[in-house]
């Protein structure tokens, strides 16, 4: 029993102490994953003001694809913007710049 305990509880220490590192990274690894989601997922509101933050979101793509002027109020989507005229569209406009804008915060060009 002694020679047992000898061998295995060095075992057992190891073990514990391989292990702490590993789950720490996959933890890691899950935020850095929800912090992506984070800034391309739009915000809570109407159907039209998140189908502006998509779309800022793909107008900085893009633009940035096609070595246009980075500026969200130039955009062709933002003065042609598909929503008529009223809050709706007042909403789809301001989501549309906070998309586009996040986009090239986060550097998403393709």
């Amino acid at each position: 029993m002694n020679k047992l305990t000898r061998f295995a509880a060095p075992l057992i220490a190891v073990a514990m102490m391989t292990s702490v590192p590993m789950m720490s990274l996959a933890q890691s690894n899950t935020q850095t994953q929800n912090s992506t989601q984070d800034w391309n997922t739009p915000p809570a509101g109407t159907e039209q003001a998140q189908a502006g933050y998509r779309d800022g979101i793909e107008a900085a793509k893009l633009d940035t694809a096609a070595k246009r002027k980075l500026d969200a109020k130039s955009s062709f989507l933002y003065q042609h913007p598909k929503v008529k005229k009223g809050p709706e569209r007042d909403a789809y406009l301001s989501n549309f710049e906070a998309g586009y804008n996040a986009a090239l915060q986060h550097g998403a060009t393709s």
